[in-house]
């Protein structure tokens, strides 16, 4: 595989390559979230997550990835479905367990089948019953139409070749009046030449990232209403550290991604 020219690459193998890059950072050898740093369960608080929330969850479910805290914009309550795209080792899920409650109902989709191998073993260590993992892609959510209240993602979909059916998906499957609550990279400033042909700077969720304008147009174009897209300037003292002497922070930025499907269509 080029793993240095995206454009020779078509989406089947920069899923390979994600695919590639994540589990091996199941394996402990893989630098995920950066692709210039091997990323530790500490970096979590410095994207936002609590103390309460890091300890709530079993041992060796937080990896250190992501670029934000989609829980503290998401609102979530109890007896809520949610749905975490590329939920990992479960990190996020068993956060979003403790807010929904037994009532509750979280399912996490990942398509590296490491991680989902992690995840479940995770939920059975922690007793987490009402958390499902399911193996499949993001633009091809295994989910029931109609079926979930919220949501939630942290740093994955920037990874994905095709955004727009992200969004389609995630429309499909919220029920009317359902929300999403993301996290997620965007780019700020044109990609130099170097940066976006990189298939490495792509799978440490740099390259990848779309600007502001299209991601509110894709959100658009699936059906959202009440779109929200705040950067989050804050974000450049860890971003700086993925891929140290690339100034990758003057390019993209972590930002939160509020939306509405809605009631009537």
């Amino acid at each position: 595989m080029d793993r240095k020219n995206v454009d020779r690459l078509d989406g089947d193998a920069i899923r390979q390559a994600v695919k590639d890059q994540y589990g091996e950072v199941v394996s402990g050898c893989g630098c995920g979230g950066g692709c210039c740093i091997t990323p530790t369960p500490d970096m979590s608080g410095r994207m936002g997550y609590s103390d309460a929330e890091m300890k709530s969850v079993p041992e060796g479910a937080n990896l250190g990835l992501g670029c934000g805290n989609p829980h503290a914009f998401a609102s979530l309550t109890a007896g809520e479905t949610v749905l975490d795209l590329g939920s990992g080792a479960g990190f996020d899920c068993f956060i979003a367990a403790e807010k929904v409650g037994r009532n509750g109902h979280v399912i996490g989709v990942d398509m590296t089948p490491e991680m989902i191998s992690k995840a479940r073993a995770n939920a059975l260590k922690g007793g987490f019953g009402n958390v499902d993992f399911r193996f499949g892609e993001i633009e091809k959510l295994p989910v029931d139409n109609n079926s979930v209240d919220v949501v939630i993602s942290n740093c994955v979909i920037n990874l994905s070749p095709d955004k727009q059916e992200v969004f389609n998906e995630t429309f499909r499957v919220l029920k009317p009046g359902g929300r999403i609550a993301i996290s997620d990279i965007v780019a700020i400033a044109e990609f130099p030449e170097t940066t976006k042909h990189n298939i490495a700077l792509y799978t440490g969720c740099i390259a990848g990232a779309s600007p502001i304008p299209e991601i509110k147009k894709m959100l658009q174009n699936s059906g959202f209403k009440e779109i929200k897209i705040i950067p989050k300037d804050e974000s450049r003292k860890f971003i700086r550290e993925w891929a140290p002497g690339n100034n990758i922070n003057d390019y993209v930025l972590s930002a939160i991604i509020n939306a509405i499907k809605p009631l009537r269509q």
